[in-house]
């Protein structure tokens, strides 16, 4: 049988996975927003543990939220990403100076 600490420990790795590609890979536009998708995930399953635990259906319903606005937001930063590579020829963030107020 599967604890709740089981799935408690996946997303925490699954977060810290996301907070160091983050913090270690800050060229790549790409890898950045796949860091925050697993970040997302990550919050996800400990909703969907606890929702579990508690039998509670709050956790998942705020779960279809969740993944509403990721989808949003990833649909949004990859049309974003498009018209930077096609104006730039780069998704380096460090080509991204010119955008800074």
């Amino acid at each position: 049988m599967i604890e709740l600490s089981d799935y408690l420990i996946l997303a925490a790795v699954l977060f810290s996975i996301s907070v160091a590609g983050i913090f270690l890979n800050r060229k790549n536009i790409i890898v950045l927003l796949m860091a925050i998708e697993l970040m997302l995930l990550a919050v996800n399953i400990n909703f969907i543990a606890f929702s579990h635990y508690l039998q509670d259906t709050a956790g998942q319903v705020f779960v279809f939220f969740i993944l509403t606005v990721a989808a949003a937001e990833a649909a949004i930063g990859l049309a974003i990403l498009v018209v930077v590579f096609r104006n730039r020829r780069s998704i380096n963030v460090d080509d991204m100076d010119s955008l800074k107020g």
